[in-house]
């Protein structure tokens, strides 16, 4: 069981980033999900990961395999941030389907890149434009937060480089399971805890990742979803919530 501050933390959702807990315009069929597959609760070295709700994992918003149209290669990533899908090409019209939330800094980036750092529980610190457009939402964090259940980055963090240098851009986890399938005013490109970890554990360093421009992704998606999702405005988290979720990892760590 949750304890009860990272319960709250996990009702609450990620920093900056969360609104209803509706999903998106694109309304598919809700079916059954089992309660002890690939979104069930898992542990993870010594944190304990909440299963996604049922009500996030609405159609298409969940890891399943499809037909593939694109020309990559087998073993590339393809990030699709306008029908908020991410791909994992497994071979010739194949491809495992993850959905994404997509930030303002995953709308800025296309082409191509590399993975070239890999990191478990990463933290989190807001940068500077953060802090000087929304200070009511990211001043209290301006010190960071630790890797953990707390962090905005989620279990696993993917970072791409282009030519040796940096590109800012992240693959990465998250606790806002809200945002899955739309959009957001801060990040990248988020996937629920569980998506992330699978992705992580397939992507070796020196994978290659594509992100489509909207032409591509009109040319490639089906109709349906490319645009889906809604645009997330940024919603003021208690920093106490958040800090005492921190504390109490600390605490379970040590015991």
């Amino acid at each position: 069981m949750i304890p009860s501050p990272l319960r709250a933390l996990f009702l609450c959702c990620a920093i900056g980033t969360i609104a209803g807990c509706a999903p998106g315009p694109y309304q598919g069929a809700m079916e059954a999900v089992e309660p002890g597959g690939h979104y069930a609760a898992m542990e993870d070295g010594d944190i304990t990961l909440p299963a996604v709700d049922p009500q996030y994992l609405v159609e298409p918003n969940r890891m399943t395999q499809v037909a593939y149209k694109g020309p990559e290669e087998p073993g590339t990533i393809v990030v699709d941030p306008y029908a908020k899908f991410l791909y994992f090409v497994e071979g010739p019209g194949q491809a495992t389907r993850y959905p994404i939330a997509v930030g303002r800094e995953g709308r800025g980036f296309s082409g191509s890149a590399t993975i070239q750092r890999k990191v478990e529980w990463p933290g989190w610190t807001p940068t500077a434009n953060m802090l000087r457009t929304e200070p009511e939402v990211y001043g209290p964090f301006r010190g960071g937060i630790p890797g953990g259940v707390a962090s905005p980055l989620g279990a696993r963090a993917l970072y791409l480089y282009r030519n040796g240098r940096d590109t800012r851009f992240r693959i990465h986890g998250t606790n806002d399971m809200a945002s899955i399938g739309n959009s957001s005013t801060a990040g990248c490109i988020r996937l629920f805890n569980q998506d992330i970890i699978d992705l992580y554990n397939r992507a070796p360093m020196g994978t290659r990742v594509v992100v489509r421009t909207y032409d591509e992704s009109v040319a490639l998606e089906d109709p349906q979803y490319v645009n889906r999702g809604v645009e997330l405005p940024p919603t003021i988290v208690d920093p106490d919530v958040i800090y005492a979720a921190v504390e109490e990892q600390k605490l379970r760590k040590a015991q």
